[in-house]
């Protein structure tokens, strides 16, 4: 895996030499110089591969349109031409949409602090940059959430609040806000302080028929809930969550933009897997019940069976809300667990939608005989093993099949014969051989399958000398 990293001006050299001193053509330069760093495990992702250009005065410096941009830009806002500043916003927008290399690149030459400028200017009055503006910020902070000081989040929250009933730059700034969470701890809880949840939520509703900021504001708020930032020991991302819920009404307001997008397998997914992220607490599982949430995600699986990505979804939101043991009648009450057979039947070829299928029947088996045995009457053993042979190689398939496997019997011991009729121990034990991630769950579903299993005792809790 690359892990160093080079100057764009290292790479721009390189290119340069591979020109002069061993006649390359400029594409071949190119091409060569990013063969030889890759091959030192130097990592290029934010890298601009531009060649140089040839001219009857010599060998040209690459021309990095970004820097080009990103220059008429200051040029622009230090001579106070609005019009022309909002021209130039839009085409470093471009830019910097292109490549990442071309966002790192003008964040090195000082990009945010322009932008930055540029967004102010807006927030002063000029509407006619206020979209350009957040646009250019939201670009330019993609996959860069460090750009952001306190100073940008505190206008970005107060743009927000100014401009709620305004669809486009609602969208683009809470697209600026999820940017800015992602990997980056300091920035959610900044963000959080500031009053970036309410916003979030009303948006939703302000805004429920815009499919666009639906989903950015889905996409935000489950940002909200990460705990991705390796530089800090732990977050908030459950008290993220639990402020969402209930401080903002959060699940209300997702359930209810659900029945409004009925034809939108898109924005339904987003909100199915923004309802996964929120459900973390037993009454909050609860909640999505009593406010029919439980209805519309199986209304979902049925109607929206065509749509594998919204499949999944739904299939994940169905699997968070089963951790409570009420929830878990209630779905199979409802005729979840069939809708979930049946999904996975007929998505049978998609790996991710077999896993999340295993996943949400093995937590509503859980402790629970009864729903084992609607499970099984339901196919649903004999689905999970069609997945295990249609899959060998997904492990993740593998874990989750072998796991359902063993909630099926641990109580019921009388499924343990049909199932094994069905070929499940040639399949568990190749699942065990095959994946390391399977050795527990697969030795575990042999046993209460009541299969022959040699179980290793690594401690025997004698006392003993310890190794130097």
């Amino acid at each position: 895996m690359a892990s160093r990293c080079i100057t764009q001006e290292t790479f721009d050299a390189a290119v340069r030499e591979n020109i002069e001193e061993f006649e390359m053509g400029p594409e071949e330069a190119v091409q060569e110089a990013a063969e030889q760093f890759q091959s030192q495990g130097v990592d290029l992702s934010n890298i601009v591969k531009v060649a140089p250009k040839l001219s009857a005065d010599g060998l040209q410096e690459p021309t990095h349109e970004v820097l080009k941009a990103l220059d008429a830009l200051r040029e622009s806002l230090s001579c106070s031409r609005p019009q022309e500043v909002a021209t130039h916003l839009s085409w470093f927008c471009d830019q910097c949409k292109q490549h990442k290399g071309s966002r790192f690149l003008a964040a090195q030459k000082g990009a945010y602090p322009t932008v930055l400028a540029a967004c102010k200017l807006a927030a002063a009055g000029d509407a006619n940059l206020l979209l350009p503006a957040l646009n250019a910020l939201s670009a330019l902070t993609d996959g860069q959430p460090d750009l952001l000081d306190t100073q940008g989040l505190q206008l970005l929250v107060a743009t927000l609040a100014q401009n709620a009933d305004a669809a486009d730059p609602t969208c683009s700034g809470i697209r600026c806000v999820r940017h800015a969470c992602l990997k980056h701890e300091q920035n959610r809880q900044g963000l959080v302080k500031a009053g970036v949840l309410p916003l979030l939520t009303r948006a939703i509703t302000r805004h429920g028929g815009h499919a666009g900021v639906v989903r950015e504001a889905c996409w935000a708020l489950r940002a909200v809930t990460l705990d991705d930032d390796i530089r800090v020991p732990f977050g908030r991302a459950h008290d993220h969550a639990r402020m969402i819920v209930q401080e903002h009404g959060g699940l209300k307001v997702l359930i209810e933009a659900a029945q409004a997008f009925p034809d939108d397998p898109g924005v339904l997914s987003e909100l199915c897997s923004t309802l996964s992220r929120l459900a973390v607490r037993n009454e909050f599982c609860q909640e999505i019940v009593d406010l029919g949430g439980l209805a519309v995600l199986v209304t979902l699986l049925a109607d929206g069976s065509d749509h594998q990505d919204l499949v999944k979804h739904a299939l994940s939101a169905l699997r968070a809300i089963a951790g409570n043991d009420d929830v878990k009648d209630a779905i199979v009450r409802a005729g979840g667990a069939a809708s979930i057979v049946a999904a996975m039947t007929r998505h049978l070829a998609s790996p991710q939608v077999c896993e999340q299928s295993c996943a949400a029947l093995c937590v509503l088996a859980l402790r629970k005989p009864e729903n084992s045995r609607v499970i099984m009457e339901g196919g649903g053993a004999l689905a999970a093993l069609r997945a295990m042979k249609a899959h060998p190689q997904e492990a993740g398939v593998q874990k989750q099949a072998c796991m359902l496997i063993r909630n099926l019997v641990a109580r019921s011991q009388a499924f343990s014969k049909p199932i094994l009729e069905l070929g499940a121990e040639t399949l568990i034990a190749q699942a065990r051989a095959a994946h390391r991630d399977c050795e527990d769950v697969a030795k575990a579903a042999l046993r209460d399958l009541g299969c022959r299993v040699e179980l290793r005792e690594l401690w025997t809790g004698q006392k003993g000398d310890l190794a130097p």
